[in-house]
């Protein structure tokens, strides 16, 4: 089920990507991805996203071992991370509207990248829900070794929200600055 899904995320996300790409350079008025976007907090945010996926497959060998304390930090650390990353993300989009007047209607740049980027968060802010869950009911005692599948499925999908930054970062925050109009 959870593969099926994840397929889905592939072509949900693969549209989004391709309709950036398609859009890519086609503005006539800015600001433009090489004017409003800046690496500094974006690469920061994407050492939180990518840290959080070592740290729940951390989380996944020690639940294995049945270590249930050590478990709850690791998801607890993950989730911070991604917490991390929202924030981030928030403070680059305050900046894009109020200092750089990059809004999702402005121009195409804007439509595009709020619309994949949001997509993302939204993804992003999913997997923290679900990882909350997770953490009340390890902390319940009722997530132990033997019940692990879950644990895993919800790991599959951090995971994949992960590959998917990789992929959007590369094409908005590397391969469009360096396209003009």
């Amino acid at each position: 089920g959870m593969a099926s899904f994840l397929l889905s995320e592939v072509a949900f996300f693969g549209t989004l990507i391709v309709t950036y790409v398609a859009f890519m350079g086609r503005d006539v008025v800015g600001p433009t991805p090489a004017e409003a976007l800046t690496l500094p907090i974006v690469i920061l945010s994407t050492l939180c996203l990518l840290s959080s996926s070592v740290v729940i497959h951390a989380a996944e060998r020690v639940l294995e071992r049945n270590e249930p304390r050590i478990f709850c930090f690791f998801l607890a650390t993950t989730i911070a991370l991604g917490i991390a990353f929202l924030v981030l993300t928030g403070v680059e989009w305050h900046d894009l509207i109020f200092n750089k007047h990059l809004t999702i209607g402005r121009n195409l740049f804007g439509t595009t990248y709020y619309t994949l980027v949001g997509f993302h968060a939204f993804h992003v802010t999913v997997g923290v829900i679900v990882m909350l869950i997770v953490l009340g009911l390890a902390l319940r005692r009722q997530i132990t070794a033997e019940h692990r599948t879950g644990v895993r499925l919800v790991a599959w999908y951090w995971h994949f929200v992960d590959a998917v930054w990789i992929v959007v970062f590369l094409v908005v925050y590397i391969a469009s600055r360096n396209v003009s109009a």
